[in-house]
């Protein structure tokens, strides 16, 4: 995964935090962590075309949760950071070299790729078991003064 993942759920949290009140602007999210601005705001753009955030023009312009913290998966953000392909790809490697046989003899996926696949598949059923809310919950119970200071931040930082 593309460290845009991280940097996308993180800005949701803290838009979660921040409240509906006013939109923040990718140069505001990307200097709570000291982030490329104009990096972070190609993912900020990728959740909005996901509807995960929306997005405002202007002066008073900038981004906003789009649903709910509750409607919204780790998966999903990952799907609209990464894409909906699957991480991993056979190219059939096995068809190639010394050891390969008969085009015939591979009708059947081989067991590398079953394994990833299965594996795959369980990483992204986790993934998608978990909205930002419980992300979120999870945040404010191990650091309860977390959100107050993210608000604050945000609503005190000129950048």
């Amino acid at each position: 995964m593309h460290e845009g993942v991280e940097w996308a759920l993180h800005s949701c949290l803290n838009l979660a935090w921040a409240g509906d009140e006013r939109a923040i602007t990718a140069a505001r999210l990307a200097a709570y962590h000291d982030l490329p601005a104009a990096y972070l705001n190609k993912q900020l753009q990728a959740l909005a075309r996901a509807g995960i955030v929306s997005s405002a023009p202007g002066p008073r312009g900038g981004f906003r949760l789009a649903r709910r913290p509750e409607d919204v998966t780790l998966m999903d953000v990952v799907a609209a950071i990464e894409g909906p392909d699957q991480a991993f790809r056979c190219t059939e490697i096995r068809q190639q070299g010394p050891g390969a046989g008969m085009p015939d003899n591979y009708g059947d996926p081989c067991t590398v790729s079953r394994a990833m696949h299965r594996a795959e598949l369980a990483w992204r059923q986790e993934l998608a078991g978990q909205t930002l809310a419980d992300v979120k919950a999870t945040a404010e119970r191990t650091a309860p003064g977390v959100p107050a200071r993210v608000r604050r931040w945000f609503a005190d930082s000129r950048v």
